[in-house]
């Protein structure tokens, strides 16, 4: 009876560390469906032509005649919906896995509670793609809201394991630079989604120049301008030429200044080794990150590698996500010492 809570926990270490991996394949299975034009595929939800399977195109023809089916494309489009569903049971899992040790003081509850908020904001996010007919919009928090899912589980699998290993918090939540360099990565995130949303990938021609110019024609305005109407079919895009350069070019200097601020960073850390080697990883996913970008472009953006340029923003995530955890629960050797009695008592109250 004793090991219970230990075996529970044994169990939403492996449920979390199995979400965050699961997480990243639905990512990339939502990539994967938009680069092959797969979107639309079913034209309604949950369910594809009315159907939890893909139907035959004359009922398909008899639901929808003004959406005549493609058999490849709408199972691309369902396979994404059975392995997203799956990862929602997964969260059901956790949050019925957790809920004896909710009272238990260490034990991260909220944390549970906001991966079950987020994965559901994330399916109604998952039904407007389809039901506004990929409004730009959407489509950016769709992906914003994906990535936020494999954080907040990448973050719950750290927290669960530093519970069962007994480990203690330094203290040191974050500081303005970790939180500069977080958002910064979140707006260089929604440029890219709104990059992909708009189909702006190759509005530029070239690198580092853009169409031969250092400043090309742009349309600020309308690339940004975030109050589209509700309806149109916006697959392939609505924007003209400009407007879709003004994106990309956008998406270019928030790669800057994000790169400027992860450098800031590290240089800000680099005598903490273990903060510093979390960062350097960072550092070289970034790296990464901006050569894939950069051989999308000089190679018209094929779909292999669109698909590495997404799992890119991945790694990013997650490689900032682990330089974090590393600066708020870095431990030196006085630490460890004084840290002991209360490892050993936050231990004991889950055996």
């Amino acid at each position: 009876m004793h090991s219970d809570p230990q075996r529970r926990l044994r169990w939403l270490v492996w449920l979390t560390l199995s979400g965050t991996l699961l997480t990243a394949c639905v990512i990339l299975v939502g990539a994967w469906t938009r680069l092959v034009d797969a979107g639309l595929g079913c034209p309604d939800w949950p369910g594809c032509y009315g159907k939890l399977i893909v139907p035959d195109s004359e009922h398909a023809a008899l639901q929808h005649p003004d959406a005549p089916l493609e058999p490849f494309k709408a199972w691309v489009e369902m396979a994404h919906r059975y392995v997203a569903s799956f990862l929602g049971v997964i969260v059901l899992s956790v949050v019925a896995l957790g809920w004896p040790l909710r009272t238990r003081k260490g034990y991260p509850w909220r944390l549970s509670l906001s991966l079950l908020l987020v994965i559901l904001v994330q399916g109604a996010f998952g039904a407007f793609t389809v039901t506004l007919k990929l409004w730009p919009q959407v489509v950016t928090l769709h992906l914003l809201g994906g990535l936020s899912v494999l954080m907040v589980f990448f973050w719950l699998h750290l927290r669960l394991r530093s519970i069962r290993q007994g480990s203690v918090s330094s203290g040191a939540a974050g500081n303005v630079l970790w939180y500069a360099a977080g958002g910064v990565l979140v707006l260089q995130l929604a440029l890219g989604g709104w990059v992909t949303s708009n189909y702006a990938g190759i509005a530029c021609q070239g690198f580092p120049t853009c169409n031969t110019h250092w400043w090309p024609s742009m349309d600020l305005s309308e690339g940004f301008h975030l109050t589209q109407t509700v309806g149109p079919n916006y697959l392939h895009g609505q924007l003209h030429a400009d407007a879709r350069t003004a994106i990309h070019m956008v998406h270019r200097l928030g790669a800057l200044l994000l790169g400027m601020t992860l450098l800031l960073l590290w240089w800000r850390y680099r005598h903490i080794k273990q903060v510093a080697n979390a960062l350097v990883g960072v550092l070289c996913a970034y790296t990464l990150q901006v050569g894939l970008g950069v051989a999308n472009v000089l190679l018209w953006l094929p779909l292999w590698l669109a698909l590495l340029h997404t799992a890119g923003a991945v790694a990013l995530v997650l490689s900032l996500g682990w330089a974090w955890w590393c600066w708020c629960y870095r431990v030196s050797v006085r630490e460890m010492a004084y840290s002991m009695p209360q490892r050993d008592e936050l231990a004991s109250r889950y055996s």
